[in-house]
């Protein structure tokens, strides 16, 4: 698995296509009964409007059971919330998967590292969506 962090965003490279990867990452967040609040579409937005990008979505989603205590905690955390996956091709035809990492918003927000865990829920979606 090919990882890299870089302004506390951190990018693994995955072994499905974009499309495929979004699909797998529904499906995880549908069955552990997260909230999947939007999935923008930003390749095909370009398209709308005669512009190429390479295959571009982003994975809105959360649950307020676990966001509401990062908030009560630091209010100021709602503005990186809910949390988000990129999901996106390069150049090459590979697809990245980047996400914040639950190290930079914590210490970013201040958070008490026992709330920490609520954010590292990102890494193991991406983890099962075959990075």
């Amino acid at each position: 698995m090919e990882t890299g962090i870089d302004n506390g965003i951190v990018t693994v490279k995955g072994r499905l296509p974009v499309d495929a990867t979004v699909e797998k990452l529904k499906g995880a967040l549908e069955a552990k009964g997260v909230t999947i609040f939007a999935i923008i579409d930003h390749s095909g937005e370009a398209a709308r409007v005669g512009m190429n990008m390479r295959p571009t979505k982003l994975l809105i989603f959360g649950n307020p059971k676990a966001g509401t205590p990062l908030m009560l905690a630091a209010p100021g955390i709602a503005i990186d919330l809910p949390l988000k996956i990129l999901v996106a091709q390069d150049a090459d035809g590979g697809t990245w998967m980047s996400y914040n990492a639950a190290a930079y918003l914590g210490s970013r927000h201040r958070l008490p590292n026992d709330l920490l865990a609520a954010l590292a829920v990102v890494e193991t979606l991406v983890k099962s969506a075959g990075a």
